[in-house]
């Protein structure tokens, strides 16, 4: 029951906002789309590069709408509106308040990939986006869920968080597979930018839109980092209760 009444917390939260958070999950993506792929005519892999730029732009709207939607709003109740320590004190087991953080972080994400597929529907027509696809999406966004956990924990005040998002958050959204392939890096770079989330997430998305094969590890690896931050964020919160 703990988790389903942070999803309902979460889904008042949504409803309430609806206007606002769909109009936000529209205008980075839509710039990202008009000023690299309507603004730079070319080809990449031998097709459309907005062929390779719309699996990218879905994978990068689910990580920012995740970990945005968790990492602030939690930062702000536990640091000024002190709600962790009426959740310590709750009978609802922690590990269930994580779980319902991380769940609605990627449902959130899901909802922001899936604004921009409909906005995309008329100009990628040759794409397929199936329920692999919607899978790996909601894992992508279950994972930076968890991150924006932990980050809510490690943060000492409200502007910790917009400094995380510019030291980590913003380097993935431009070198991760997104607006260009990570092939042509240096060698090193290549290796550490290809195992990043974010890089399995849009590496998938985009093979499945393509009809290229499936890199299915992928999947195993966006488990790992799941399963691991999931692991720090239950630390954290089990460590402040016996504080």
């Amino acid at each position: 029951m703990g988790i389903v009444a942070v999803l309902w917390e979460k889904w008042v939260e949504f409803r309430r906002d609806f206007y606002k958070i769909t109009l936000a999950a529209m205008i980075a993506p839509l710039m990202y789309l008009i000023v690299f792929g309507m603004g730079i005519q070319t080809m990449s892999h031998g097709q459309p590069y907005l062929n390779f730029l719309i699996p990218g732009v879905v994978a990068l709207s689910t990580m920012n709408g995740s970990f945005s939607s968790i990492a602030q709003s939690l930062n702000v109740q536990r640091l000024y509106e002190k709600a962790f320590d009426q959740v310590m004190v709750s009978p609802t087991p922690l590990w269930q308040f994580i779980a319902g953080q991380i769940i609605a972080g990627s449902l959130r994400g899901l909802f922001s990939g899936g604004v921009i597929l409909v906005l995309t529907l008329p100009i990628a027509k040759d794409l397929i986006f199936n329920g692999w696809s919607f899978l790996i999406m909601f894992l992508n966004g279950a994972v930076f869920g968890a991150l924006g956990v932990v980050v809510s924990f490690i943060a000492k005040n409200h502007a910790d968080v917009p400094r995380f998002s510019n030291y980590f958050i913003m380097p993935m959204s431009y070198l991760c597979n997104t607006f260009f392939s990570n092939a042509k890096m240096p060698h090193g770079v290549r290796e550490f930018v290809g195992i990043l989330p974010l890089s399995q997430a849009s590496g998938m998305i985009r093979a499945i839109a393509t009809h290229e094969p499936v890199m299915w590890s992928g999947i195993g690896i966006l488990l790992a980092y799941l399963v691991v931050l999931s692991g720090i964020a239950m630390i954290f919160i089990y460590k402040k209760k016996n504080l």
